[in-house]
Order: C-alpha cells, then sequence, then structure tokens
C-alpha cells in the first residue's frame, strides 16, 4: 500500500507538471501604436496571473496589416477596427473581434512652447496656417483623416509646404522641436515627457479610432489568446486605459 500512495504521489507531480507545461505559453501579438502604452502596463499584469508570455510588436495598424496580408505569424491582432474587420474579412482572424478601446486625434506641441487656440474650428483652422511646421503619421487612419480633413477645411494648398509626414511618432517629433505641431492620436502623445497635449480637436471635426482585438485563425494557442482579449475587455484594465489616454469601448 505504501508503494502504491508514493506511485500515486508520483503521477500526481508528474500529472501537475504536464498541466503547468501545457497552460505556460507564449502569444505573439501585433498591436497598434495607438496602444501601446496601455499595453505596456496590462501585459505584464497578464503575464503574472496567468504565466503565460506575451510577445508584442508595435507598427501602425496599416503596416501591420500588410505583414498579416503576406503571410506574418501571430496569435492576436490588436488593430484599428476598420483593419479587423477587413482581415475578418479574409478569413486571417477569428471573428467577432471585440472592441477594446478608443481615441480622438490630439494636438501636441513642444512642452513649455505658447500654447495655440483650438478651441473651435476656426480657430484650429488658423492655428495650423500660422503654424511654421504640422507633423502626422503619414501611414495609418489619422494621416488619413487629417488630408481629407484640411482639403475640407479649404486649407490643402496651403498647408502643403508645411506638411512634413512623420516615420516616427508625431508626439515625439513635437516633443525635440522636429515640428511644431504634431497630431496623433492623444494616446500617442500622452507618453512623451517633452510633448505637451493642447487638447483634442473640436467636436465638430474630431474623428475616433476604434482599436479591437482578435485571435488568429491559425493560432496554436488559441485559448491563451482568447483568454489574454477576455482580460483587455475587463473592468479590470479600464482605469488603464483611461490614464493611457483612451476610453474604454
Amino acid at each position: 500500500m505504501k508503494i502504491q500512495r508514493v506511485m500515486a504521489q508520483i503521477a500526481g507531480s508528474v500529472l501537475a507538471l504536464l498541466a503547468s507545461q501545457v497552460q505556460a505559453a507564449e502569444i505573439k501579438v501585433l498591436a497598434s501604436t495607438a496602444v501601446k502604452t496601455t499595453l505596456e502596463a496590462l501585459a505584464p499584469q497578464f503575464e503574472n496571473a496567468t504565466g503565460n508570455k506575451v510577445d508584442i510588436t508595435f507598427a501602425p495598424a496599416a503596416a501591420l496589416k500588410v505583414k498579416i496580408d503576406e503571410g506574418a505569424a501571430f496569435d492576436v491582432a490588436i488593430l484599428a477596427a476598420s483593419v479587423t474587420d477587413s482581415l475578418a474579412g479574409s478569413g486571417k482572424i477569428s471573428t467577432p473581434a471585440t472592441t477594446i478601446a478608443h481615441s480622438g486625434i490630439g494636438v501636441a506641441i513642444r512642452k513649455g512652447a505658447p500654447k495655440p487656440d483650438i478651441s473651435t474650428t476656426e480657430a484650429f483652422k488658423q492655428t495650423l496656417l500660422n503654424a511654421k511646421s504640422i507633423g502626422f503619421t503619414g501611414a495609418g487612419a489619422t494621416g488619413a483623416y487629417l488630408k481629407t480633413l484640411f482639403e475640407k477645411l479649404g486649407i490643402a494648398d496651403e498647408l502643403k509646404p508645411k506638411l512634413k509626414p512623420l516615420q516616427g511618432a508625431a508626439g515625439e517629433a513635437a516633443a525635440i522641436g522636429e515640428v511644431e505641431i504634431g497630431m496623433t492620436q492623444i494616446s500617442e502623445i500622452l507618453p512623451y515627457t517633452g510633448a505637451e497635449l493642447v487638447g483634442p480637436l473640436p467636436p465638430d471635426i474630431q474623428s475616433y479610432t476604434y482599436v479591437s482585438a482578435a485571435a488568429s485563425a491559425a493560432s496554436k494557442e488559441a485559448d491563451v489568446a482568447k483568454a489574454f482579449i477576455k482580460f483587455l475587455a475587463a473592468p479590470a484594465a479600464l482605469a488603464v486605459i483611461k490614464t493611457k489616454g483612451m476610453e474604454p469601448g
């Protein structure tokens, strides 16, 4: 009987070890730069709670979509909702996607510089016309919207000489004085201590980008991927999302 008890204990230990090996996994996440600071705060919490690892690659959503279309492997995509919708249509992700957060476009300047008036659409328009240089990231939904907005406001031609499409972050460009005014998602301005958020665009011309998460249709860690998405949408994550310049849902 003693031998049987010992064997049972050994068997139990082996099963526990195997269970821990099955549960512990690493998932690859492709995420928009709009949620960079949010995920940098939340991913470690998920890792500590579950023992799983989260490997995140950040880039503009449009650039990540190209990588996915070209066959890049991933477990979770956290991108602009329009992009995840497109990926769902092509069968790249499992559906439905879960909306995580949304963010509006903000105006950034170098910290300590005179704060321009953007309180109304007309004031915003004059601020752009008076600026020496204006920067925004060319790739992605925000850049496309701003180009359309300049046309709508009738100032596209006047702004052409001072527009500076950026490869990097608009918040950083404003922080180091590369541009006088930077425009991007508010969540992409707040991380740069040398930049100051003037404020969001006036309500009548504001555009919100909704970010949603979905698991890859080819993920080998589908359960962990879905658990991570559920974690990001849980009430405990809401406070973090708000502190990072975004709104839940």
